[in-house]
C-alpha cells in the first residue's frame, strides 16, 4: 500500500487513537451526565473516572478491566463483547478522561496519566490484581499500565496498538495532517452524542485524541521488554497497524504471544466503527481471549 491510500484510512483516525506522549488538554466542557446503572464514578488523580462492573467475581479469577480506543465509549467499543466476556468473569469497563460519561480535565492528556487513573481506581475497588485488556489507544494505554504498575497487573492483551510510527500502514500520518472532525467515523459521533449532545462536547474530544496521536513519538524498546506480564498481542491481518509491527511487539515482550485475525481495525472485537452487521468473529476472538487468561 502506498502513500495515495491514506484517504481511506482517514475514516479510522478516531477510533485509532493511537499514541502520543503528551499533548496540552482540551479545556473542560460541560460536564457529563449522571451515570446510568451499573455505572459508577471514582474521583482518582483530581478527575471524576467513571466506570461499570459487570459479572460477577469469581475465585481464582482476576477482574478483567476494559481500555476503550479513542473516540470511544464503553459501549461504543466493547458492546459486542462485553457480555461474552462477563459470562466468566467480572469485567470493570472504563472511560477516560473526556471520553462518554468522564468529564474533560485540565490536564494533559496521556497515556500515562491514563494508565496511573486506572491503577487508582483498583486501589480505590480494592482490587490487588487484574488482568487488562485495551483496544488501539486503549491497547498503548494497557501497556503503559504493566510497565509503571507490575504489581497491579496479571495479564495483558493489547488489541491493534502500536510503539513505534513505523508500525503503521503507509500514509497513515500524512492522512493524519488532513484530519478534521468530518474524519471521525459517524458511528463514533453518535455514541458520543448519545451521552453528551452538546455539540462542544464532541469537538474538545476530537480535539484531545488528535493532539496525543499528532504528538506520538516511538517508544524505546525497552518499554516493551520491561513488561514482565504475559501478554496477548492481537491484530487484524488487513488493520491499520501493520502485522509484522504487532510480530516484533510481541517477540519484544518477555511472555509476548501474537494472535492475527481475519479483518481490518476493530473487526476482533466487533467495535461499531469496524463493522455495522453481525460476525461470528468477536466470539470467537473472545474465546481465545479467555483461553488466554485461564492458562
Amino acid at each position: 500500500m502506498t502513500s495515495p491510500a491514506a484517504p481511506r484510512w482517514r475514516p479510522l483516525l478516531l477510533a485509532l487513537g493511537l499514541a502520543g506522549l503528551s499533548c496540552a488538554a482540551a479545556q473542560p466542557g460541560p460536564g457529563a451526565p449522571q451515570a446510568p446503572a451499573p455505572g459508577q464514578y471514582a474521583t482518582v488523580n483530581g478527575i471524576r473516572l467513571y466506570f461499570e462492573v459487570h459479572g460477577q467475581a469469581r475465585d481464582g479469577a482476576a477482574p478483567l478491566v476494559l481500555i476503550h480506543g479513542g473516540g470511544s465509549t464503553i459501549e461504543s467499543n466493547w458492546g459486542r463483547v462485553l457480555p461474552l466476556l462477563a459470562r466468566t468473569r467480572q469485567v470493570i469497563a472504563v472511560e477516560e478522561q473526556g471520553h462518554g460519561h468522564t468529564p474533560a480535565a485540565d490536564r494533559p492528556f496521556t497515556f500515562e496519566n491514563t494508565a496511573d487513573d486506572v491503577a487508582a481506581l483498583l486501589r480505590h475497588l480494592r482490587v490487588a490484581r487484574a488482568d487488562v485488556m485495551g483496544f488501539s489507544n486503549g491497547g498503548s494505554t494497557a501497556l503503559r499500565l504493566g510497565l509503571r504498575h507490575p504489581d497491579q497487573v496479571r495479564r495483558l492483551v493489547v488489541i491493534s496498538a502500536m510503539s513505534r510510527r513505523d508500525g503503521m500502514v503507509p500514509g497513515f500520518w500524512e492522512g493524519l495532517d488532513a484530519a478534521t472532525l468530518a474524519s471521525m467515523p459517524e458511528a463514533l459521533k453518535a455514541a458520543d452524542r448519545k451521552i453528551n449532545p452538546d455539540p462542544r462536547h464532541l469537538e474538545a474530544l476530537f480535539a484531545q485524541d488528535l493532539g496525543r496521536i499528532r504528538a506520538f513519538r516511538d517508544w524505546p524498546d525497552a518499554d516493551l521488554t520491561g513488561i514482565a506480564a504475559p501478554t496477548l498481542v492481537v491484530v487484524g491481518d488487513r488493520d491499520a497497524i501493520l502485522p509484522e509491527h504487532a510480530l516484533r511487539m510481541a517477540r519484544l515482550l518477555p511472555k509476548g504471544r501474537l494472535l492475527v485475525v481475519p479483518g481490518g481495525h476493530g473487526d476482533p472485537i466487533g467495535e461499531v466503527a469496524a463493522t455495522q452487521r453481525e460476525t461470528a468473529t468477536p466470539a470467537a476472538v473472545t474465546a481465545l481471549i479467555e483461553a488466554f487468561l485461564d492458562d
